[in-house]
């Protein structure tokens, strides 16, 4: 019997954000309708903003239907065994034109017991980084409540705070916990856990079109936050046609493929697989059939497919579940 699964491809859901801009249309070709896009959100299944399939036989379906209806053939026998039919991983692409809230996200225990959802655990990588960008990542040194809350009341908080400066190709794996904002002049891919919670410590005194500041959360995120020094910057290897590890942890695995003519892919059932194509254009091969993508499109592999090949020349990061 013919195998009716193929790599899924979802219609991108483009969030308007304060500080958002045009690149995800000029450098990554997403249909922005908005000046101030901030986020293209390329497979979701956060409630009200569930992806929709845009190619093949599934097209126009979402991404929890045809989950619902084939669970293990999509998710793969470990990832239902460990979520059930939850699909446990958002995926996403930021252009900041301005620097993002200072902000944290609360662990699985506590997303739970308050919102009843799950924590965020996320990855960066950086795509693209105008020549002064930075990122903020957690303490200089190991701080305090008390310190962090004197330091916010007489707005110093920046003084505490790692800023580091990016380049292309830079990657950060940021634990739950872990105060931090991405810095103006970057286009990220972010790989995080299926979640929306973001408590909000300061955002720089901005206010939106109606002259009204974002809210903070401020009292929230005092036991969400982790007051130690941490090293959030991930260093891989860059090895052609091979898949490099780069971030191993509960909720997915990161592996950057620089491609380069032909690569052969042959895994497991347990786990789907995404790739997000962070720069150049590649072909997949699945069962004689051709798929071709380039620069920002991200590609769901459901699990039932796990033998098959690209060509081309391009840099792929691959997410799965170990």
């Amino acid at each position: 019997m013919k195998n009716i699964f193929y790599p899924l491809q979802f219609l991108p859901i483009l969030k308007e954000r304060i500080w958002g801009g045009k690149k995800l249309n000029t450098f990554l070709n997403k249909p922005i309708t908005s000046d101030f896009t901030g986020e293209s959100w390329e497979i979701s299944t956060v409630e009200n903003d569930v992806s929709i399939i845009a190619n093949g036989d599934f097209k126009g379906k979402t991404l929890n239907e045809i989950i619902n209806e084939f669970p293990t053939e999509i998710l793969g026998e470990k990832v239902v065994k460990q979520f059930g039919v939850q699909f446990p991983l958002l995926f996403k692409f930021l252009d900041a034109r301005e620097d993002l809230s200072i902000q944290v996200h609360p662990n699985d225990e506590l997303a739970k017991k308050r919102h009843n959802s799950f924590g965020k655990t996320e990855m960066w990588y950086v795509m693209q980084a105008d020549e002064d960008a930075r990122l903020i990542v957690g303490f200089t040194e190991k701080s305090s409540q008390d310190e962090y809350l004197k330091n916010l009341k007489e707005n110093t908080l920046l003084t505490i705070l790692e800023t580091k400066k990016v380049n292309q190709g830079d990657v950060f794996f940021l634990e739950t916990g872990t105060v931090h904002a991405i810095g103006a002049g970057t286009i990220i891919a972010e790989i995080q856990q299926t979640s929306d919670i973001t408590y909000r410590l300061y955002d720089f005194d901005r206010v939106d079109s109606n002259g009204n500041k974002r809210e903070l959360h401020v009292d929230l995120a005092l036991d969400a936050i982790n007051y130690n020094k941490i090293k959030a910057q991930k260093e891989y290897l860059k090895i052609e046609n091979k898949s490099n590890e780069v971030v191993r942890c509960d909720y997915f695995t990161t592996h950057y493929i620089p491609l380069k003519g032909n690569y052969s892919v042959q895994r497991t059932k347990d786990s789907f697989c995404v790739y997000m194509c962070v720069d150049g254009e590649f072909v997949l091969e699945f069962q004689n059939q051709k798929y071709n993508y380039r620069k920002g499109d991200t590609v769901l592999i459901p699990a039932e497919m796990n033998v098959y090949s690209f060509s081309g020349k391009a840099s792929l990061l691959e997410i799965y579940i170990s």
